[in-house]
């Protein structure tokens, strides 16, 4: 039962980090006296032939029989009769093992405790009360065969081997077969609010049809993976404005793909659409429209919003700004070494609301991946905090060498407790932000708070400005200062690969949404979509200058981030807007509303079609697309 013991291992990284030593001590001590010893194999084996049998502890062994039968449902025939043929197996064993060490009397006491149960089974076990007072039961015909050396010690405690580890596999799949189940239920309730809400889309572009503005056309996927979002219909409570949609036409595509390495071209299939529409194409592997280069971002539509909320609480431009891990808080960071902790929804308590003053400027912030409770800071002045936001406090305060400073980004581990720290050593007379010296990547332990391993990089390395982990925390992306894109195997600690990805510094890196490929951002506004599986080779790509210019670059770091189902690609920009790309085969781009200034950070909402700007205007937006 691998999952019992990832929550158990849960349990102890809580506590532990809550502080709470006594209790773990109790946990400890209560595990150690777990009956079913967590379903391992091994462990089970040990405590039935090593313990309860060799010391006759009959009332355990029965006990701990007894409580497996509990953890099979009756309707599972094939696993309730394995568990008979093996509970028998096993009394007869001990039966059988006290005679042979001259205890008569424990298989005595043995009937007398449980023979009344015997006899009810109905499992031939009328003969077995006699066996006590035979003179020789290892010469009677009937048990004969049970005192042989060859079945009691090898075809015997082999068998039962090998049906508890039968056992345990049924039960994994049992588990497995569980939770496949409760996954297609939540798939199947996805599917009809979104077939509601398409309903209701539908009867409302349809009494609006007549003023549908056919500029508003967006494209549409109709994806299985789609989530369905419900309209809040709210307006911003600072701004005192309603932001409204009246619902773009209605479209829908179709694309025909033919292998995993190449992309053949793609049809899009227009409902309610003039001859004049741009068809999307791919042409090995690279994206055109119509032999030609893409829209240019200044016709890209502005988004339709269907909720709009402003964070003025920072009284310096925004630096960095993220999403928790579930979405409900947001984390926001400005030049004046201020972080707040605050909620866009007013049905989400704002009991972890908070503003913490770290007295320096702030790099970067990361939220754990399993849960909203711990936010990391990184600083300019080489500082590391880690801010529990239930207990308003700062849980650690961790420092990199003086050599490096500059804690650039903070990435945390989907998987195993620990964080991935990129510092930089600073470059004096110069105002370019990517003008960093030297890089130090440092894994970090979340229990211990200590530094376990530097990642290796080579001598004096260029510095690490982006990291990104995989789905299962097993490979880790960074990118440099000297273009270049550096994958790490974290099981081992080592390099695997790297390439040179851009002519320029890249500011930003992240995976694609099936991590067959990886997105880099150069500071020369360059975006491009990498294969992994050929590495080199350019998928996707878009020139962002207009945006990304080189002037920006030297006041502020440009980011991206990508929507849940990676078709949508915000960037940071030098203008009061932000363009939005569709990835590959989807509709054309759009461009964020405004602000008052440059937008400084972007993010992505983790599970909706939400997402944030924050700008050099002191103001965070979050809008929900329509």
């Amino acid at each position: 039962m691998e999952n019992m013991q990832y929550a158990e291992e849960l349990v102890r990284e809580f506590l532990v980090f809550r502080g709470f030593t006594n209790t773990l001590q109790a946990f400890e001590k209560e595990l150690s006296t777990d009956i079913g010893k967590g379903f391992q194999v091994d462990k089970i084996l040990n405590l039935i032939f090593s313990v309860y049998i060799t010391n006759f502890q009959a009332e355990k062994l029965v006990g701990l029989l007894s409580f497996f039968k509990q953890c099979v449902s009756s309707s599972e025939t094939v696993l309730t009769a394995t568990l008979a043929k093996l509970e028998i197996s096993i009394l007869r064993y001990y039966i059988v093992h006290a005679l042979q060490s001259g205890r008569k009397d424990k298989v005595v006491e043995f009937f007398g405790t449980n023979g009344n149960d015997l006899l009810l089974r109905g499992q031939d076990w009328t003969s077995w009360f006699a066996i006590p007072y035979l003179k020789n039961p290892s010469l009677d015909p009937q048990f004969r065969i049970y005192f042989t050396k060859e079945c009691s010690e090898k075809n015997t405690v082999k068998h039962l081997k090998k049906d508890i580890k039968q056992l345990n596999v049924k039960l994994s799949q049992l588990q497995a077969l569980l939770e496949e189940k409760e996954a297609q239920l939540n798939r199947l309730k996805n599917n009809s609010e979104t077939i509601k809400y398409a309903n209701i889309r539908r009867t409302k572009n349809s009494t609006l049809a007549s003023g549908v503005n056919e500029e508003s056309l967006l494209l549409s996927t109709n994806s299985s993976g789609a989530c369905a979002t419900t309209a809040w219909h709210m307006g911003s409570t600072e701004m005192g404005q309603t932001w409204a949609s009246s619902g773009p036409a209605l479209s829908r595509f179709a694309t025909n793909m033919s292998g995993n390495d190449s992309i053949s071209p793609s049809k899009l299939e227009f409902e309610d659409a003039g001859a004049g529409d741009i068809i999307q194409t791919f042409n090995d592997g690279l994206y055109t429209e119509n032999g030609r280069d893409a829209q240019g971002e200044e016709d890209f539509p502005e988004v339709k919003v269907d909720f709009l909320e402003t964070f003025l609480g920072h009284t310096s431009p925004i630096s960095c700004c993220r999403f928790s891990s579930s979405g409900n808080n947001i984390a926001s960071a400005s030049v004046d070494g201020t972080v707040r902790i605050w909620t866009y929804d007013s049905s989400t308590p704002a009991s972890r609301n908070a503003t913490i003053y770290c007295g320096t400027e702030i790099m970067s912030l990361e939220w754990e991946c399993k849960s909203d409770r711990l936010l990391l800071i990184g600083t300019a002045d080489g500082g590391i905090k880690a801010w529990n936001v239930d207990a308003k406090r700062v849980v650690c305060d961790l420092n990199t060498t003086d050599a490096f400073p500059s804690v650039l980004d903070l990435k945390c581990s989907p998987v195993e407790p620990i964080f991935v720290s990129a510092a930089a050593s600073r470059r004096y007379g110069s105002s370019n932000i990517y003008s960093w010296g030297f890089a130090s990547l440092t894994v970090w332990n979340m229990k211990t708070w200590k530094a376990m391993t530097v990642l290796p990089l080579g001598e004096d390395p260029p510095a690490i400005t982006s990291l990104c982990f995989n789905h299962n925390g097993k490979i880790l992306a960074a990118s440099a200062v000297d273009g270049m894109i550096h994958m790490f195997d974290m099981s081992a600690g080592l390099q695997i690969t790297g390439w040179p990805a851009h002519d320029s510094a890249i500011s930003s890196i992240l995976f694609g949404p099936d991590e067959t490929s990886i997105f880099s951002l150069g500071s020369d506004g360059k975006i491009i979509e990498w294969s992994l599986q050929n590495q080199g080779q350019v998928l996707w790509t878009r020139n962002c200058s207009r945006f990304c210019d080189p002037e920006s670059s030297k006041s502020c770091r440009h980011e991206m981030a990508l929507d849940v189902n990676g078709r949508r690609l915000l960037v940071t920009s030098g203008s009061v807007r932000a363009p939005i790309y569709q990835v590959r085969g989807h509709a054309s781009g759009m461009r964020t509303l405004p602000h008052g200034a440059a937008i400084t950070t972007v993010d992505w909402h983790p599970t909706l079609p939400m997402f944030l700007t924050g700008s050099a205007d002191h103001s965070v937006q979050v809008m929900s697309l329509s």
